[in-house]
Parts: structure tokens; C-alpha cells; sequence
């Protein structure tokens, strides 16, 4: 039996399997497609993504092949980063899908994940001891858990028959990469007037005349799944812009649309759902793939306590009841960002009153902390105000403190020197630093940075490290 089959070999499967593999737990992948999608659906990740390739020892790969642009805007409005951010990365990294699909792979199987493509999920049933998988050429697997990171028509979730409400697609997007004839002052100008009225119409430079270019697509298609005809698209584009800029020679053709779903549950007995086989959205501030990643960052290491006997009663069921409020969140500020890119006037009014609001410092930098995920405080009861929330990256004496997270574990960092992890040792890492980088005496994380106590009083974490970490040792 294997413990963990994750359905899906996208960027959320192979980071999950990344978390899961860093505790030696054996993973198996399973992904329909035979070879990675060269789609390019995401553009950049957001700061609490970035933290979580920092706090793994994965961003300097990301680094090598991106590039850092000022954070800011909130349905395309723009305005000056905002100051005082709470985070080391406050900038867009910006990077391409399936540049970001093939580091996290590469981490993956150098951390020992098997993949197997070309195998598609087509059944599963589930008892009190495991799932049984079965694939379309007749094979059956078993394994201990099933995690379904199979995007937005996600077998797995249409199998365990969890529903899937809210607002279907209301306008389609055609996407793709081609070469184009015209002249970049032509593609240039366009741009600017076409973008005035069209927030969807874009074209971008890739080097050696071809672009990535996007345009509104006439109609809702009933197949979601079929790309759209080079025809369609030239036609498109004619019909919006008035000229198909000389398109020839596609690399790929994708469509995408505005549809806005929340799964009802999370957690069905030993299958788990994460990323968009979870939520969907309008790609309004690029944040689907990172808050996908984020998900498979706040499940991974729970499941690795239910595999490796540790977790206390409930820890499971955590990952819906933190994560679940967090895509509900998302949801609504993508369908807030869509409202406010109408070209109505109610909408084109309350944009104006929004984008004057902005120029408030508190304002801009909330809305900011939304889309980059930094603002996220997980309901761990009443407390400090750090409790719940994840903490920024600081300077150690040891070093950087998500430098020293790199292996997965919890950490206690104790700035007294008078507290002890004992019993625990094994799941949680005892960081004594006086460099005072805190404002308080101490404070126990989560493998995923999350404060979990605040504190200089040791009787008081023991009392809370079973909540997340068990039984002691012993």
C-alpha cells in the first residue's frame, strides 16, 4: 500500500509531494497528460508564495530564472507600492507557468516523488482503511490517502460527489502564444487604446516576435476543455482590435473563463482536495497558482503526522477549516476586482471612489496584503495578535530564520533561553537567539511558519504543543 496517491501533476501535486517526501512519507503521482502542459495560465507568484519556496531552500532556483517587479494594483488600479509591508519579499516574481512546473517537478523527484503520466484517475472508493484508486488502462491501486490536485474539473472531486456551487462562466478568455508580424509601436498603441475599454485584450513581447496575446472571446464554449481554433482566435482579435497584427505560427491556444466555485468540503474521509480541484476564480490579481501552493503548504505536513502517528485528534480536519476561509476570501475579492473592471457606470463609479480611497496608505496596503496572502490569520482562538498568523522572515544569529526551516519541522524560537521542546525534539526545533529581531520572549511555529503560541512561560507551551504537534516522547 502507498501512503499518499496525489492525483495531478501540477504545480500544487508536486508541492504537496515535495512536503510529503521531505518526511520520507512515499508519494505516488498520478497525472492523465502525458507530457507538462507548455500553458502559460500563470504569469508570477506573490509574496506568501515566495516565502514558502524561502522558507523550503527553493527560492534561489526561482530567482536564478525570474524577475522582481513592484508590487501593487488592485483590479488594475494602480498605485505606489505600499510601505511597511510585512514580509522580506515585497515584490511580484514574475515567471511563467511552466517554468514554475518544472522547478517544483525537479525538487519533487530529487526528494524521491514517483510519477507516472499518461494515467488517468477514472474511480476510487474508500474504507476505513485506505483508497483504492483505479486508472483508466484497468489498473487499481491502493494507498492510505488520495489527495485530488486535478484543477478546476477535477475527477477526484466528481467522484466522492462533493458539490461544487457558485457562478458559472459569465465570459470566456482566449489565450495563447504566436508570432506576430506588426510592429511593436503598432502593438504598442493598441495596447493603451484598446485596454481602455478591453481590460482582457493584451499583447506581450516574448522575444524573437512572438507574443503572448489575449483576447475576449465571443462566446461562452460548452466544451471548457477544447482550445480555441487559430481561426477563432485571428477572427477574435479582428473583431476586437481590428486587425489580427499579422498572427501566424501558434505555440499554444488555451481559453479560460470567469467562473467562481468553492467546494463544499475539503475532506472526505481519506481523499483531500487541493488547489483549483477546490476553488476556481476570475484570474483577477493572479493569485489562483499561489493560493493552490499555499494549500498544499498548510496540508502537507498534517498529513505527514496522520501517516507517521503523531497527530493529535482533529489536526487532519484543520486543513479544511483554515483553508477553506482563505479561498472563500479570494473568491470574493476576484469577483470584487471583476465588478470594479466593468465598463458601467455604478462600477465605473464606485472604481473612481475606490481608486481616490487607495491614495490612503492603510487602504492601499490592505487591499495589497489581501492579494499577496501575507494578511491570512487562521482562527486559533483569542491571543496575541500574532497567534494564527505567519511569521515574517528575521534575522537570526544562526542565520535567516526561514533559512532554518528548510526540513519541515516546527519551531520553537525563545528568545529567554529558559524553555524546552523535550519531548517534542523529534517534531519541533529549539532555536535560542537573543538578537531581540522579536517583541516577544518567545514563540512556537508550525512547520508551515504559523504562530502557534506566544509566550515566556513553559508550563503554558506544554499545554499547547499537543494541540499541534501530539503526544510528547517519553
Amino acid at each position: 500500500m502507498i501512503d499518499v496517491i496525489i492525483a495531478g501533476a501540477g504545480p500544487i501535486g508536486m508541492m504537496l509531494a515535495s512536503e510529503l517526501r521531505l518526511h520520507g512519507v512515499p508519494v505516488l503521482v498520478v497525472e492523465k497528460d502525458p507530457e507538462p502542459s507548455p500553458v502559460v495560465r500563470s504569469l508570477g507568484l506573490h509574496a506568501r508564495t515566495i516565502e514558502v519556496l524561502d522558507q523550503r531552500g527553493l527560492l534561489e532556483r526561482f530567482l536564478a530564472v525570474a524577475t522582481q517587479y513592484p508590487i501593487g494594483g488592485f483590479a488594475g488600479i494602480r498605485k505606489p507600492p505600499p510601505t511597511g509591508l510585512d514580509t522580506a519579499h515585497g515584490y511580484i516574481l514574475g515567471i511563467p507557468q511552466p517554468t514554475t512546473d518544472r522547478l517544483l517537478t525537479e525538487h519533487a523527484v530529487e526528494l524521491g516523488t514517483e510519477i507516472r503520466r499518461g494515467c488517468e484517475l477514472v474511480g476510487l472508493s474508500q474504507d476505513d482503511e485506505g483508497v483504492t484508486v483505479e486508472l483508466a488502462d484497468g489498473t487499481q491501486l491502493r494507498s492510505r490517502y488520495l489527495v485530488g490536485c486535478d484543477g478546476g474539473r477535477s475527477t477526484a472531486r466528481k467522484l466522492l460527489g462533493v458539490d461544487f456551487p457558485g457562478e458559472p462562466s459569465s465570459a470566456d478568455t482566449l489565450l495563447g502564444e504566436m508570432s506576430l508580424t506588426a510592429s511593436q509601436e503598432t502593438l504598442d498603441a493598441a495596447n493603451t487604446e484598446i485596454r481602455k475599454t478591453q481590460l482582457r485584450f493584451g499583447t506581450m513581447p516574448l522575444g524573437d516576435g512572438v507574443y503572448r496575446v489575449g483576447v475576449p472571446a465571443a462566446n461562452v464554449a460548452e466544451d471548457r476543455s477544447a482550445p480555441p481554433s487559430f481561426d477563432e482566435f485571428r477572427q477574435q482579435l479582428r473583431e476586437i482590435a481590428g486587425s489580427d497584427f499579422g498572427a501566424h505560427s501558434p505555440r499554444w491556444l488555451s481559453r479560460f473563463g470567469d467562473a467562481t466555485r468553492l467546494a463544499e468540503r475539503y475532506r472526505t474521509g481519506r481523499v483531500l482536495l487541493a488547489g483549483d480541484a477546490a476553488h476556481i476564480h476570475p484570474p483577477a490579481g493572479g493569485q489562483g497558482l499561489n493560493l493552490g501552493v499555499q494549500d498544499a503548504f498548510n496540508l502537507g505536513w498534517k498529513l505527514v503526522a496522520e501517516i507517521n502517528g503523531w497527530a493529535p485528534d482533529g489536526l487532519l480536519d484543520t486543513y479544511h477549516t483554515e483553508r477553506h476561509p482563505v479561498a472563500a476570501a479570494v473568491l470574493n475579492n476576484t469577483r470584487a476586482q471583476m465588478e470594479l473592471m466593468s465598463l458601467e457606470p455604478g462600477p465605473q463609479a464606485v472604481r473612481q471612489l475606490l481608486s481616490e480611497l487607495m491614495d490612503f496608505e492603510d487602504v492601499n496596503r490592505y487591499l495589497i496584503e489581501k492579494v499577496i496572502a501575507i494578511g491570512i490569520r487562521y482562527d486559533f482562538g483569542e491571543g496575541h495578535e500574532l497567534l494564527g498568523r505567519r511569521l515574517r522572515d528575521v534575522e537570526l544569529k544562526q542565520g535567516h530564520l526561514y533559512g532554518l526551516m528548510h526540513d519541515g519541522r516546527g519551531v520553537l524560537l525563545d528568545q529567554t533561553g529558559r524553555l524546552s521542546v523535550a519531548g517534542w525534539a523529534d517534531r519541533v526545533d529549539h532555536l535560542v537567539d537573543t538578537s531581540e529581531e522579536l517583541d516577544v520572549p518567545a514563540v512556537l511555529l508550525r512547520p508551515d511558519g504559523h504562530v502557534a503560541w506566544v509566550g515566556d512561560d513553559q508550563q503554558d507551551l506544554l499545554s499547547h504543543l499537543p494541540r499541534w504537534f501530539g503526544a510528547p516522547i517519553g
